[in-house]
């Protein structure tokens, strides 16, 4: 099949390219255009208004402003690039006869904390944060043309994936990665918190099944079938480095109480940052996988981890 891809020079991309390149004709849109092995051409956003791009059976929309964990961007930008954007190339793709249509959304369009022990899609969306609330406007965007989706015979899936990662990947997991890597204890194994993950390698072979199964247009989270606890992320970590974890399980309640005077001191540890340290975020992968007809995703969350985890090894961050 003849597919494009936004955002094509991200991380995402450049590991779909990898992972399709040799079954479909791939085709880019970015703000750079760089020559890629298994790209056909890379087009600049201005071509999608002067319509200069050839017939695609499927475009892949990865391009957006990624959370900003420092919260320094303008709230504006988020919406001009994560919602502006989807919306112009959801326009193009329903007057151009494409086939298929993916849009990478975000859990965080879903819920900044997961309410009850497991995050599906049937929530009642309420992010919190420009980041999310742009996602869900292009998200609701995309519902919004629900009647002529239809008319026009378009399949349409979005996509909310919890943290990616693999290697290359630069995200939180290197930060913690780092702390780790210079021997500093984990302070806070009393909290017994689990989240999930979405190794690269499993979001590529779901891609891969989408494009090409009948599968029904609709909301899908995206994730590694287990969760893992901060613990066993640093165990994982630790494993790969070869080394033996120092986890530290002070009470909690000294926790806290260290947290409320980082909050009034404005140290870097105060109450929010030991919320988001110490949460759940769990994330169902049920739909998607009775989607494509699987039991399981083919990587385990601790595998998919380890490598990426290596990856940091041998760039030596």
């Amino acid at each position: 099949m003849r597919i494009l891809i936004t955002g094509i020079h991200g991380f995402v991309g450049s590991n779909l390219v990898e992972y399709m390149k040799e079954k479909h004709e791939i085709y880019g849109l970015d703000i750079v255009a760089p020559e890629k092995e298994g790209v056909v051409k890379t087009f600049s956003w201005n071509s999608v208004d002067k319509d200069e791009m050839p017939s695609f059976d499927v475009i892949i929309h990865l391009a957006g402003k990624a959370h900003d964990t420092k919260n320094k961007s303008q709230a504006d930008v988020y919406f001009k690039v994560n919602t502006d954007l989807t919306k112009k190339i959801y326009d193009y793709a329903l007057s151009h006869e494409v086939k298929k249509f993916i849009f990478f959304s975000s859990v965080k369009a879903a819920a900044d904390m997961v309410p009850g022990d497991v995050l599906t899609e049937d929530i009642v969306p309420a992010p919190v944060g420009p980041y999310g609330e742009s996602k869900i406007a292009a998200e609701n965007y995309i519902l919004s043309c629900e009647t002529e989706r239809i008319e026009k015979g378009m399949e349409t899936y979005i996509m909310r994936p919890c943290m990616i990662h693999g290697p290359g990947n630069k995200g939180n997991l290197n930060l913690l990665y780092c702390v780790v890597s210079k021997r500093i204890p984990w302070p806070l194994g009393a909290f017994d918190n689990r989240r999930s993950f979405t190794s690269i390698d499993n979001l590529c072979f779901v891609m891969d099944r989408m494009i090409e199964l009948p599968v029904e247009s609709g909301i899908y989270h995206m994730g590694d079938d287990e969760a893992l606890s901060t613990n066993e992320l640093i165990e994982v970590i630790c494993k790969a480095l070869g080394r033996k974890a120092h986890i530290w399980r002070l009470p909690q309640g000294m926790m806290n109480g260290l947290a409320k005077i980082g909050g009034w001191m404005h140290l870097p540890l105060n109450p929010e940052r030991l919320r988001k340290l110490t949460e759940n975020y769990v994330v169902s992968n049920e739909k998607i996988k009775h989607a494509i007809g699987i039991e399981k995703m083919p990587v385990r969350a601790d595998e998919g981890l380890e490598k990426t985890i290596r990856s940091f090894k041998n760039a030596k961050l």
